[in-house]
């Protein structure tokens, strides 16, 4: 028996010969309440509230449809199900058209209407339900395979599992299966960034070893061979994008295009825009980069803005290395509109075979969420940070931009140069004035920190890395951790809290999506 009864409004002439179905309901533990005609439904409508409408199509008086528009007026939200003898697809349409929530054609009988009330007012309740059963039961398994994770391919496979419980659990009203998930994302995480500090310098160390593909192998190995098919090609690269963004967002690309791979590849470190994007158009390191092209090389980490101002030169460099002779088209955007600009430029993306956008908005918003505090009421968790991402480009303009690819038979590559956490521990450092004010890894000379708080790179070169003087060395933060000075240590520490923050090393930084589309 529910504690809180689901109400329920029956409309229809016949009432009296659904007798039957209205006790079966109550015996459920539903209350009825009944009229007959369009007009007195109305009047209750504005007089009480109902959980569920069933409407008979065929009334006298009002007719089912001309009901159905009235109390859409009265109250939008509430689920009608239209009920009629007729099979006619115009009717069928003119009720989908008038936003009705289901459609069932007489004689129901009895489990018709309970499957219809549970479709659409038990299903949150019944989703929480099933997907706290369905993660419970894979909790341990999932457990053993982050304790087994041992490859890279392990590592792809326990981040996607983890980004789908994230999702389908955000579904669900089970806020303790959500503590609990964050728990194992947290565990997870640890292991991960054992495995990172174990293998890293040695990725680098050498192309010929089993490593992830890297920033700087990402055209070479995920593009250039789309090129080589003979396709055109079109990469998207969204700026700070999380797998769970893409995950997110797939379904409005899936309405132009088909999903041929799914991947995901590994940024760099620091996972930062100067170093991690610089790498992926240069198809470089960061030390071979201010070492080849010095005049596209910004040795000032601090100086927002002007780290990126050489990505096309870049990536034309990168081109010419790797014997490339297509045509290229290249944009930046950092507004929050981009779509009309990128739909006036279409042309030239028509007469390329490489076009490369990079969109700047989900970094302006994971910003924004640390400076402004309605963005942080608005991106308050995971879910919902998630939501602004696809509120965002919904009104972009980018969905007239996917149709003219789509149209003009362009492959598709959406990717990101790196992903960001949500931090919540502060670690204290201290560094000379001139040390980089990035939470998540600090570069300089006589950083003072405890070593088992970060990790640390004394070398650079080792890690292919720049730097300014021959005694700087790098740290980056782990997992929910960030940086702060004792000065004014409590301020910023519950300044930044609970902020979106990039740089360091975790599965949401690192592990980020490079993903191939095809038009339908």
């Amino acid at each position: 028996m529910q504690t809180k009864k689901t109400r329920i409004l029956w409309v229809d002439d016949e009432i009296d010969l659904l007798k039957p179905h209205i006790i079966f309901l109550e015996n459920r533990g539903y209350e009825v309440l009944t009229a007959t005609n369009g007009a007195d439904a109305i009047d209750l409508v504005k007089e009480q509230s109902f959980d569920i409408i069933f409407l008979d199509e065929n009334m006298p008086g009002y007719s089912g449809l001309e009901t159905l528009s009235r109390l859409k007026e009265i109250n939008q939200i509430i689920p009608v199900v239209m009920i009629t003898k007729s099979e006619e697809e115009a009717i069928m349409d003119e009720a989908i058209g008038s936003k009705m929530a289901d459609y069932l054609i007489k004689p129901v009988n009895p489990k018709q209407i309970l499957l219809s009330i549970k479709k659409n007012v038990d299903k949150k309740e019944l989703v929480t339900r099933q997907t706290t059963s369905a993660y419970q039961m894979q909790f341990s398994k999932l457990g053993m395979q982050i304790n087994d994770s041992f490859t890279i391919n392990d590592w792809e496979e326990v981040y996607k599992k983890l980004v789908f419980w994230e999702m389908e659990l955000s579904n669900s009203d089970d806020k303790a299966m959500d503590e609990v998930l964050q728990m194992q994302k947290n565990e997870a995480n640890l292991s991960f960034i054992r495995f990172v500090k174990k293998n890293y310098l040695n990725w680098l160390a050498s192309e010929n070893i089993d490593r992830p593909v890297l920033s700087p192998d990402l055209f070479r190995k995920k593009i250039f061979p789309i090129l080589d098919e003979g396709h055109k090609v079109f990469v998207l690269l969204i700026d700070n994008l999380r797998y769970d963004q893409w995950r997110a967002l797939s379904p409005i690309f899936g309405e132009y295009f088909t999903i041929a791979k799914d991947d995901l590849f590994f940024s760099i470190l620091p996972t930062a825009t100067m170093y991690a994007r610089n790498s992926m158009f240069s198809g470089l390191m960061p030390a071979d980069i201010k070492k080849i092209y010095p005049q596209f090389w910004d040795d000032d980490d601090n100086e927002e803005g002007g780290k990126n101002n050489f990505e096309e030169d870049l990536l034309r460099k990168q081109l010419l290395r790797n014997g490339r002779k297509e045509k290229l088209y290249f944009e930046k955007i950092t507004s929050a509109k981009p779509g009309r600009k990128t739909t006036e430029n279409l042309s030239q993306i028509l007469q390329s075979d490489l076009s490369v956008v990079v969109l700047n908005f989900v970094d302006m918003i994971s910003h924004a969420r640390t400076e402004m505090d309605m963005i942080k009421e608005l991106a308050g968790n995971e879910a919902a940070y998630r939501s602004l991402t696809i509120s965002w480009f919904q009104h972009s303009g980018l969905i007239d931009l996917l149709k003219e690819l789509r149209d003009n038979k362009f492959e598709l590559i959406v990717t990101t140069d790196h992903g960001t956490i949500k931090v919540s521990n502060p670690v204290k450092v201290i560094g000379e004035r001139n040390t980089n004010s990035n939470l998540r890894y600090k570069v300089g000379r006589n950083l003072n920190y405890n070593p088992k708080d970060v990790f640390e790179i004394k070398k650079p070169g080792d890690a292919r890395l720049p730097v300014q003087n021959i005694s700087s060395s790098y740290i980056f933060a782990m997992n929910q951790d960030f940086f702060a000075y004792p000065n004014n240590f409590n301020y910023y520490a519950n300044y930044y809290r609970n902020t979106f923050q990039h740089g360091g090393i975790s599965l949401e930084e690192m592990m980020i999506p490079v993903i191939r589309l095809q038009p339908r």
